[in-house]
């Protein structure tokens, strides 16, 4: 079986860390720099970015008791350490909220605070195209570049969409921004993150367009702008996104084909329409 099709049928849960720095290339990067990681943590600080953490911390997962500062240990200041780490690694981005969330998630799966930076930094660095930078153009392309495919292979939805002026930054910017954190069950977001570490960012588009193909008719009987925005609240809940087998089956199916080579021609035609609007 090849390691896509491996990957593809859900990573055990015991290899998750090691599968994840080892295709996402974090394993490399960390060997390539032994004792880097520490001396981020030990660099000139940073009043700013260190009050812009701080802020996020009690919002970063309320209802895991090892986010509570009453845990022992806490994984508070380990999520502090990563992202303040980050910051002074990536001072173009810094720190942005939602990265709280994806480096939680990170520490829970690799109970390891060096290999949860390295992540993030192939996640923020690599994978996602400039999400988390202030002027997030990525984020901005990205979410335009799915109303593109949505256009093309779900006119209907599109339609609507454009009869009722819905941006799709109001429907899917968490989506995007979190990568399903808080959005989809747990063990189904693991399973996208299986993917997005080993095939790229083109998973968080079949994610996307799977969940709104698979609700179409749903999201159609809507009939004013308030509608459309609960709907689609609503389709990222239910028996379709629990089952995570399933539904990891239908992200390859559903969306039909989607080559890199198409997203990397949308992005490149959304991202000057963007620079045009300044």
């Amino acid at each position: 079986m090849t390691v896509k099709r491996y990957i593809r049928k859900g990573v055990p849960l015991e290899h998750r860390a090691r599968v994840w720095m080892g295709v996402s290339g974090a394993q490399a990067q960390m060997d390539r720099n032994p004792g880097y990681y520490h001396r981020l943590l030990q660099g000139e600080r940073n009043d700013s970015l260190e009050e812009a953490i701080r802020t996020d911390m009690n919002r970063t997962f309320p209802d895991n008791v090892k986010f509570r500062k009453s845990a022992d240990p806490c994984l508070q200041k380990t999520l502090y350490n990563v992202l303040l780490a980050y910051g002074h690694h990536n001072q173009g981005v810094g720190y942005c909220q939602g990265m709280n969330f994806i480096a939680g998630y990170l520490i829970l799966i690799t109970k390891n605070e060096e290999e949860s930076f390295w992540l993030l930094d192939a996640l923020v660095g690599r994978i996602l195209p400039d999400y988390y930078s202030p002027a997030m153009l990525g984020l901005k392309t990205d979410q335009e570049v799915l109303g593109e495919l949505v256009r093309t292979k779900l006119p209907a939805v599109a339609a609507l969409m454009d009869g009722h002026g819905v941006l799709w930054t109001l429907v899917v910017s968490r989506w995007f921004i979190c990568l399903f954190v808080d959005i989809l069950p747990v063990e189904t977001v693991l399973r996208i993150w299986d993917c997005l570490f080993s095939e790229g960012s083109k998973i968080i588009f079949r994610v996307a367009l799977t969940l709104i193909k698979q609700h179409q008719a749903f999201i159609l009987e809507a009939t004013s702008f308030a509608d459309i925005c609960e709907k689609f609240k609503e389709i990222t809940k239910g028996s379709f996104v629990t089952e995570c087998h399933t539904f990891m089956q239908k992200i390859f199916s559903e969306p039909g084909s989607l080559s890199m080579t198409t997203i990397t021609r949308l992005r490149e035609s959304c991202r000057a329409k963007l620079l045009a609007q300044g």
